[in-house]
């Protein structure tokens, strides 16, 4: 039985626990002030009835890989697999998509015959989990339903589990947090050990290249990729996205009727939810080759086809949305009578816009600036896709640069060796990344936390 069909199993005893724990419930005290809650006696059984047994499954979903493999290399026609752990590795790997319908055919032929071995042991295991989940499901909910006492209170019991779940579900973001940089910092750590983290911070030639184990081949000077990554994201989107998500956020607040903000503003977000890859697409045959030409009709002969404009360019309208969303909240939030009071002594919309509502929401607007760099700075498709892979020091806009981002995907294309200088250098550009994004989600929330406090 397939994963998903155990679930569901799961899921149909635990309703039918609910359902015999609320009819248990209504003859238990049919009259009287010690009747307990149908609803929280159903949940209380159907709660031992499935989460027991949902563990089970995902520890055994876990252990199971290793029981199977195990069983493999017990078979008889294991002994002919090759000594090497690579090779070893290899052929069982050509067996398991063979059994999982992955391949059709194996390099190998000795995975063929262990494709069958590799079947059986599947399926025998599997059965083993369904009858241990269906076997603590029973208990779980047999021992549920006999706790169900006139003066059990159920309720209480629920509520502590619900706030359980809860907590758990909250501690997830910390817990990935930790565990994005904590890798991060150990495999940097081992990139720094073979490149001087000054040569990666200040070095002006980014070109890595394959090494052995535990050497460093080529040059790790990352400024140029920093500088790609600031003149996209940081400078060349931004005077994109700033005055047209600002003056956006503006007239949708200021002089926008209802109807037409009711239209307008969805429309207007509807840019935040389109894939990146389309405006990568967008950016690689559409604003790329119009950018080219556009030069070259003014006689600048040395434009590329992927240049630092183009991809600054898509990606500013990209983050139009994120700019005008926090301006047009902080422009609302701004106390009215400020407003009316300006508009009473004489000031023009515009003037009032200019010398009052902005000055007051100028914390939120640079708050919701910082979050869309941030944004920027991480963005990748767009990059590869029309701004190239070169990694050049240049103020050109028209020229080929890369980023950070871009690099990262470069680094980690195809079958990489992770003890060479060069794939390491991957996780040293993603924990740069990581502290520069951070920084500005912090500086970005204070401000608007700041902002908020000053109006409320």
């Amino acid at each position: 039985m397939s994963a998903s069909a155990t679930l569901v199993l799961i899921v149909g005893l635990g309703l039918i626990a609910w359902a015999s724990a609320r009819a248990r419930a209504f003859a238990l005290a049919p009259q009287g002030r010690n009747r307990p809650r149908p609803a929280e006696q159903g949940w209380y059984a159907a709660l031992w009835t499935a989460i027991p047994a949902l563990l089970i499954v995902g520890v055994w979903a876990w252990s199971k890989p290793f029981f199977v493999r195990n069983d493999v290399l017990n078979h008889p026609a294991a002994q002919d697999l090759p000594s090497e752990a690579i090779d070893r590795a290899a052929v069982l790997s050509e067996a398991r998509d063979l059994a999982n319908g992955a391949i059709d055919a194996a390099f190998n032929p000795l995975a063929e015959t262990l494709a069958m071995p590799w079947v059986a042991a599947e399926q025998k295991y599997a059965l083993v989990g369904l009858i241990l989940a269906i076997a603590t499901a029973v208990g779980g909910g047999a021992f549920g339903m006999l706790r169900l006492k006139p003066g059990f209170r159920a309720g209480p019991r629920v509520e502590r589990f619900a706030l359980m779940i809860a907590a758990a579900a909250s501690l997830i973001a910390i817990v990935t947090t930790a565990g994005i940089v904590l890798s991060l910092v150990v495999e940097s750590m081992r990139f720094f050990a073979l490149v001087s983290p000054v040569e990666f911070l200040f070095g002006t030639t980014w070109a890595p290249e394959t090494s052995a184990a535990g050497t460093a081949a080529g040059s790790y000077g990352a400024t140029p990729l920093f500088w790609g990554t600031v003149f996209i994201g940081a400078i060349i989107a931004m005077l994109v996205a700033v005055p047209l998500g600002l003056m956006s956020a503006i007239y949708l607040t200021q002089y926008a009727k209802p109807k037409i903000r009711a239209w307008i503003k969805p429309l207007l977000e509807v840019l935040a939810g389109v894939p990146t890859v389309v405006y990568g697409y967008f950016a690689a045959l559409t604003v790329a080759p119009a950018v080219r030409d556009i030069a070259a009709a003014v006689g600048v002969t040395s434009a590329s086809s992927e240049s630092a404009l183009a991809a600054g360019v898509v990606m500013g309208v990209m983050i139009v949305p994120f700019v005008s969303s926090m301006a047009d909240d902080a422009l609302t939030a701004v106390p009215r009578a400020m407003r009316d009071g300006a508009l009473a002594l004489g000031s023009t919309t515009s003037e009032t816009i200019r010398q009052v509502l902005l000055p007051a929401a100028l914390p939120g607007v640079v708050g919701g600036v910082l979050l869309a760099v941030s944004r920027a700075i991480g963005e990748t498709m767009i990059v590869v896709m029309a701004a190239g892979l070169a990694a050049n020091l240049t103020l050109n806009p028209l020229a080929s640069v890369t980023t950070v981002t871009a690099q990262i995907v470069q680094l980690l294309t195809g079958d990489q060796e992770f003890e060479s200088a060069k794939t390491l250098a991957a996780f040293a550009l993603g924990l740069v990344l990581f502290v520069v994004t951070l920084g500005l989600n912090m500086a970005a929330l204070s401000l608007v936390k700041a902002y908020r406090e000053a109006y409320e």
